[in-house]
């Protein structure tokens, strides 16, 4: 039976929402995330406020919030030519993968999250990643996953589960599994603290919370919050 956990924590919505689900499930839960560079590194700030406010206002969760784990990868910026690294416009590629992409940044996160988990003694890495709504990264699908859980329990010797609560979902059904995790406090918490905005904007307040509106991640959360209270709304 599985009841330690470690969550990529980038403290956005999709990531706060993995948070609320290992803390249900879980009797100790971590947080790891990466500062690889990344143009929205306003999210690094973001997530500190996301996990002081779910202290405050789930006291059943708090004790099992355990440590936080920030990593320093400035090496995956430097290597990567994308618009998460570099300033240049939001674009599809030859490929057909957008240039949000950067390549090999789930892989390594994971490696790094198990080589942590493996020194905390921790069982499960929870991760956002998605199949339903999402990109076409091929670092979200649930095969890639599967083949990291694999990889890492044989490479370290130490069985792994990679925990994909939202592989299967689309962001209106993220937002609605928050609500069931957490209440509509939850949901206001995801819409105030967290940060999913390519460009970092924390400036500009919609229903769905900060963002410029107009990068793909903007894009994509405030059409699932639109579907999420039209179908809350029917309840």
């Amino acid at each position: 039976m599985h009841t330690t956990a470690l969550v990529l924590f980038s403290g956005g919505q999709d990531s706060t929402t993995c948070l609320a689900h290992a803390l249900a499930a879980y009797q100790r839960v971590e947080t790891i995330a990466f500062d690889y560079r990344q143009r929205h590194s306003v999210e690094l700030d973001a997530r500190l406020n996301v996990l002081q406010e779910i202290r405050r206002q789930y006291p059943q969760w708090a004790h099992k919030l355990g440590e936080d784990h920030l990593l320093d990868l400035a090496v995956l910026g430097s290597v990567s030519e994308t618009s998460l690294t570099r300033d240049v416009a939001f674009k599809m590629e030859a490929s057909g993968l957008p240039n949000t992409f950067v390549p090999g940044r789930n892989l390594l996160f994971l490696t790094l999250a198990a080589a942590l988990a493996y020194r905390r003694d921790l069982q499960v890495i929870v991760t956002g990643v998605c199949e339903t709504d999402f990109s076409g990264y091929p670092d979200c699908r649930d095969d890639t996953m599967k083949a990291m859980q694999l990889a890492l329990s044989l490479g370290m010797d130490k069985r792994f589960l990679i925990e994909t609560p939202l592989m299967w979902i689309d962001k209106a059904a993220t937002w609605r599994l928050a609500k069931s995790l957490g209440g509509k406090a939850l949901v206001d918490l995801i819409i105030e603290h967290t940060h999913t905005c390519y460009l970092g904007d924390r400036t500009h307040r919609h229903a769905w919370g900060y963002g410029c509106g107009e990068c793909p991640a903007c894009e994509l959360r405030a059409r699932g919050y639109e579907r999420f209270v039209q179908e809350d709304a029917q309840v």
